[in-house]
């Protein structure tokens, strides 16, 4: 019931047996697994031999942040480890995380100032994990780089979006203090499109990049919608964060002794449940509108690709219900306030999934979080200002170099891709990074290791 990181660090010795399981591929199907590109055998092996000082610079290699992929991120490297063809995979995200955990604890973890500055500079929008990697790689060939974030701390949704108990924050605030050491500036408390316009940083900088994340949030438009006690899920997770950290919440949205239910299944879901169990709630209920994901690999998710697979976090296990095949078909209220909700079977008809007609019924809450995914960037004057245009998709627009329609103005991360994972916002950013420092040097030394058309997952 604290909001301390659920999962404690593995032992020496379990963590050396697991990483001498990797078999050291002669085609290792985990860097195509990764949109990083890790060099999993390779640190895998170093920490068989117990040699975590050289592993941590392996790691580091093609990663910025590991202590973020290594909580947070889906490992679609295990799905396409070759080992879990007929075995269980490597536990590869547990040895990424206790490299990096042992890399800070031992002080093997040092700022990487630019040799010399090039005179170029460049604004980042936006400080989540996609930001920050473009300014990282960008500070450290020399360009002078500040980050802009509306928040009153850095770090974005993996500040106020990700719970305690999936990742404290002092691993944020520690990279933080690296980058400040390396030349990276900081400026928070500043909402580009209106304290300040894209326009004005586009004369100011030499580039720009946005790294604004996907954060619209997807509605419910269903009779009810209206009442009292309906929220998006990051209405509630992120004051739940701010007030662990030690803020004092006005209104706060708290779950204390309330029947909660949560549509969605998804890691926003997950938290939303975990939070909700600490905050009290008298039960805690989680619909989704399709099938339960089976436990095995299905037969046309072959390895190595990325499986949907039925997953139980540390949330989950701590208790709740879930429920599939539910189509959440009304909110019902009384004088204005929500008192249930009133779902339905789901059944396929013609590829669509509908309520069956006679299987309705009401299930008692008093809050409903919608953690149903997002719908793309949040327009913050981007179009009108800098002329930067938004596709199909709500994301904003850009080529094959990560560049908007505008010179100069590029887009990484989900702004740019859609709702995705923490290693694509990374990958993404590190690419940019390279994109920018080309457009801006004529030529880069950066790694670019994923293209912005690149959507795959796990390939063969």
């Amino acid at each position: 019931m604290d909001w301390k990181e659920v999962y404690e660090a593995q032992e020496k010795g379990t963590l050396k047996a697991q990483a001498g399981r990797c078999m050291d591929c002669g085609v290792p199907f985990c860097h195509q697994g990764c949109p990083l590109g890790n060099l999993i055998p390779e640190w895998n092996d170093l920490t068989w031999r117990d040699k975590g000082e050289e592993a941590i610079e392996r790691l580091h290699a093609t990663n910025n942040f590991p202590e973020f992929t290594g909580r947070l991120c889906p490992a679609p490297c295990e799905a396409s480890c070759v080992l879990g063809i007929n075995q269980p995979a490597v536990t590869i995200k547990q040895v990424e995380v206790s490299i990096i955990d042992e890399a800070w604890d031992n002080n093997w973890v040092h700022p990487l100032p630019p040799a010399r500055l090039t005179g170029k500079t460049v604004a980042v929008v936006g400080s989540g994990p996609a930001g920050l990697a473009v300014a990282q790689q960008l500070t450290r060939v020399g360009h002078t780089v500040a980050v802009y974030e509306r928040d009153d701390k850095i770090g974005g949704l993996l500040r106020y979006g990700i719970p305690d108990f999936k990742m404290e924050k002092e691993q944020v605030d520690r990279r933080v203090e690296q980058m400040k050491a390396e030349g990276t500036r900081f400026r928070t408390g500043v909402a580009v499109g209106t304290d300040v316009t894209w326009e004005q940083l586009r004369r100011r900088y030499d580039a720009v990049v946005v790294c604004t994340g996907a954060t619209v949030p997807r509605d419910l438009p269903i009779p009810g919608r209206d009442l009292d006690g309906i929220h998006f899920a990051m209405d509630y997770l992120v004051p739940a964060n701010r007030a662990v950290a030690g803020e004092t919440i006005e209104n706060q949205i708290h779950a204390q002794g309330k029947h909660v239910v949560i549509l969605g299944g998804g890691d926003t879901g997950a938290d939303c449940l975990g939070t909700a169990h600490r905050h009290g709630a008298a039960s805690v209920t989680t619909l989704a509108i399709g099938k339960q994901p089976p436990a095995e690999r299905a037969s046309h998710q072959p390895w190595p690709t990325f499986p949907t697979l039925f997953e139980v976090a540390s949330a989950h296990e701590e208790g709740g219900e879930r429920t599939y095949l539910a189509s959440t078909v009304e909110f019902v209220g009384e004088d204005g306030k929500l008192t249930g909700v009133k779902v339905a079977e789901t059944e396929f008809v013609d590829g669509k999934r509908l309520p069956k007609a006679g299987t309705e019924r009401i299930i008692p809450a008093d809050l409903v979080f919608l953690s149903l995914g997002f719908t793309g960037a949040e327009p913050a004057g981007i179009t009108e200002q800098v002329n930067a245009e938004f596709d199909g998709r709500g994301n904003v627009a850009r080529d094959g170099y990560y560049m908007t329609n505008t010179e100069g103005v590029f887009v990484a991360g989900d702004a740019g891709r859609g709702q995705s994972l923490i290693v694509w916002a990374i990958a993404e950013g590190r690419a940019a990074a390279a994109a920018v420092d080309k457009y801006l040097m004529g030529s880069t030394i950066l790694p670019a290791p994923v293209a912005p058309t690149d959507r795959a997952i796990a390939v063969l």
